[in-house]
């Protein structure tokens, strides 16, 4: 059956690496909402065009929008056999949407990735990303390294010159946390009494958090499954 699957977490938490990986090995698309909107935009979808429009003029897509981009996204073929959504829903209305986008189709799994806040600002304060290839290195990866009398970190994948994101400055990532609190603490709530709702310590090494994962989805898929063979 169908793994369908909400990958939440803070900015910091790994999550979109996380997502990346569990897709990829599980061969199910990683859908996020910036690139299923590039996509609207490119395919000329008609919200495509309204999303275009909106962002033309400096302001940001409505939840109307992204839910029918999410919706559009989701009916195409190689979601029909699950997928893992990152970055989306954002809001509680996003998610009530959803359910209903989900009314004929397999539970949703939702996993949030926790880390307490001064581990988020230390990792986000330290990421770094290649002037060259853009590749972004974080607190856990080996990118991160300044050869030898060297007075720059050089980025293993091309060599290129590391430097830090211009909205990872401490008091900015701050700001990005508590905005991420406000919104998203309602989203947790709406969940967690779900029972394919799970949470996952994001604290640990990326392998760990990785296995962790696996776990948890493994656990509530198998819940939707034994349940769905019983009705």
């Amino acid at each position: 059956m169908p793994l369908n699957l909400i990958m939440m977490g803070p900015p910091g938490a790994g999550k979109g690496t996380q997502a990346e990986q569990f897709a990829r090995k599980r061969g199910i698309p990683k859908i996020s909402t910036g690139d299923i909107l590039r996509e609207a935009v490119h395919n000329g979808t008609e919200i495509g065009r309204q999303a275009n429009a909106t962002m033309a003029r400096g302001e940001l897509v409505s939840d109307d929008v992204m839910i029918g981009i999410v919706r559009e996204r989701l009916d195409q073929s190689d979601a029909r056999n699950g997928f893992v959504l990152d970055g989306f829903p954002r809001t509680v209305a996003q998610a009530t949407a959803l359910d209903q986008i989900m009314k004929d189709r397999d539970p949703l799994i939702v996993v949030d990735i926790v880390v307490p806040e001064a581990e988020l600002v230390r990792r986000l304060s330290t990421r770094m990303v290649c002037e060259v290839c853009s590749h972004t290195a974080g607190a856990f990866d080996p990118g991160v390294h300044a050869a030898e009398g060297a007075s720059v970190a050089e980025c293993t994948r091309c060599g290129g010159k590391l430097v830090q994101r211009d909205d990872d400055d401490n008091a900015v990532v701050r700001e990005r946390l508590k905005v991420y609190q406000r919104q998203t603490q309602p989203l947790v709530e709406y969940y967690n009494a779900r029972p394919t709702f799970r949470s996952v310590n994001g604290s640990q090494p990326p392998d760990r958090v990785a296995s962790d994962l696996v776990t948890a989805i493994d656990s509530a898929w198998s819940g939707v499954a034994v349940k769905g063979a019983r009705s």
